[in-house]
């Protein structure tokens, strides 16, 4: 990956719609070179998808939550079944398996307290856990798609 990619990339991740001619005149470099350097990391996974980013308030999902979760019995089977429960609710909209004392962290979008416990109740009824807490966002300081290129190859 060289300057140029590294460009392109930030433009996309800054805006997913800008045209090949906009990011070409912002690369420095003209559209054809541009759209195939787009293709190839596509094809090569650098560019996993291209998405718009919704407000979550203004769709009525008022509360983010982090839900920690711990188990007891890790196993094949236990993941496999906690993954299709995190499938079907999609207001669990990040998991992540963790290093430490706890074993998961989800993300929770909901309307409000009564929202979460109804996913909190969705979730408990589709798998077994030894220990489920949540904390709530009380004030977004900092929230970005955006990553760093800087150690990109």
């Amino acid at each position: 990956m060289d300057k140029i990619d590294r460009k392109i990339l930030a433009v996309l991740q800054a805006d997913a719609s800008a045209t090949v001619a906009q990011i070409a005149e912002r690369s420095g470099i003209s559209s054809t070179p541009i759209w195939r350097r787009i293709k190839r990391m596509e094809a090569e996974g650098i560019i996993a998808s291209r998405v718009t980013l919704l407000d979550p308030a203004r769709i009525g999902l008022d509360l983010t939550g982090y839900v920690l979760i711990r188990i007891s019995d890790h196993n094949a089977d236990w993941l496999r079944r906690f993954v299709a429960a995190l499938e079907a609710i999609p207001e669990i909209v990040e998991a992540h398996r963790m290093a430490g004392n706890i074993d998961y962290i989800l993300k929770v979008v909901a309307p409000d307290i009564a929202g979460y416990d109804a996913i909190y109740k969705r979730l408990i009824a589709s798998i077994d856990m030894s220990d489920v807490s949540a904390s709530f966002s009380m004030e977004v300081l900092k929230s970005t798609t955006q990553l760093p290129l800087d150690y990109a190859d």
